[in-house]
């Protein structure tokens, strides 16, 4: 099951049975990877004495986690004396053994790792794009931290649009000179449009056409999550081997639909994949966008959600006027309206992808600041 998690994608696993008994006969001819996890459901002598056998067969450097049944101190100061590095009491579920295996290999000296959310569409024209974007812009307003967005529609990408932005560079040339990439070079790349928000973007030209590789793909996003807290990328209407890789190795997956019979289906198929694939973390959000359209039949948002077995995160309704004035301002929904109901929205969205941490910063009243004070008087 960790095998073939997301997390796990870029590790080489094999499976043996046996416990520590078949771990010693299968390297007894054959080098140690870097871990060795094996499991026992002996009790502490037996066991210790079976992995004082397989310590003779081990590499240097060879990192050993055990799974055993046992919880016993004796056993783990035991464990510790023979150098295992981790000892896991069954039972256990895969993100415990994932969570064991990363804590063995982290480096002290490295930054935490920038959060990956996917906005995806559920049909061409489903408003993906404008999510992704004004819900980018909210993350840096309601966390003041930093976020890029990555547009990766190459042909039509319109991030470069929505910010009234249109730098020499921008995403195609890191993708066409990956192994290039570091921060130095994505610094030169990326365009800032306020203290917090960074763009890469698209070229949104034809002269050529633009067939993506996934290790490019994934490179751009691993450079730039190593220095950025949230990257938000702009996934193209489109199914090929980088865009489903990218939507199935993103931390967090939006999926934006309209209350229409073919998105219905599309979405459909787009949640069933990703938790097929993608077991082990919580599902997608789903934006139903464009709801209320004069004149044209729907979906209710009950009988889509039901449908889906999946809660709708957000609901935004159709509002021509406004979503046409801030496209052509090249404007965010909250610097054209502030109060209005979409900004309310797209921040709401926002604090749920940060899992909340804000929330009590943005429910503050007007009256907090004069509370401080009186508050500072009394304990003074």
């Amino acid at each position: 099951a960790c095998g073939t998690d997301r997390r796990m994608a870029k590790a080489n696993v094999t499976v043996q049975m046996g416990g520590i008994p078949g771990a010693m006969a299968f390297f007894a001819n054959a080098p140690t990877p870097n871990l060795i996890i094996v499991e026992s459901m002996h009790q502490r002598d037996q066991m210790l004495s079976d992995l004082d056998r397989l310590a003779s067969v081990c590499d240097a450097g060879t990192k050993i986690v055990v799974v055993g049944h046992v919880n016993d101190v004796i056993l783990y100061r035991g464990l510790v004396q023979r150098g295992v590095n981790e000892y896991v009491v069954s039972p256990n579920n895969p993100l415990q053994i994932m969570e064991s295996i990363s804590n063995l290999f982290a480096s002290t000296d490295s930054g935490p790792i920038g959060q990956v959310i996917a906005f995806v569409g559920a049909k061409g024209g489903s408003g993906s794009s404008t999510v992704c974007h004004n819900t980018a812009w909210a993350l840096t307003k309601v966390l003041g931290t930093d976020v890029t967005i990555a547009d990766f529609d190459l042909a039509f990408g319109t991030v470069g649009l929505d910010f009234n932005s249109d730098p020499v560079q921008g995403i195609a040339d890191a993708l066409a000179a990956p192994d290039r990439l570091d921060d130095v070079f994505l610094e030169r790349l990326l365009e800032k449009t306020t203290e917090h928000l960074s763009l890469l973007t698209a070229p949104a030209t034809l002269d050529k056409t633009y067939d993506l590789s996934k290790e490019a793909t994934d490179k751009v996003i691993d450079v730039i999550r190593q220095s950025i807290p949230y990257i938000a990328v702009d996934v193209p209407h489109t199914w090929t081997g980088w865009s489903r890789n990218v939507i199935t190795q993103a931390d967090q997956i939006v999926i934006t639909a309209t209350p229409e019979l073919s998105s219905l289906r599309n979405a459909k198929n787009l949640i069933e994949m990703l938790v097929e694939t993608r077991g082990n973390d919580s599902p997608p959000m789903l934006v139903l966008n464009q709801v209320g359209v004069p004149k044209r039949p729907e979906i209710s948002v009950a009988d889509f959600s039901n449908a889906l077995d999946l809660e709708t995160s957000l609901i935004l309704d159709f509002d021509a006027q406004l979503y046409g004035t801030a496209t052509n301002n090249g404007q965010m929904i909250e610097e054209l309206a502030k109060n209005s109901e979409p900004a309310r929205k797209f921040r709401e969205l926002a604090l749920r992808l940060a899992n909340g941490e804000v929330a009590e910063v943005e429910t503050k009243s007007v009256l907090s600041p004069l509370l401080d004070k009186l508050k500072f008087k009394k304990t003074g």
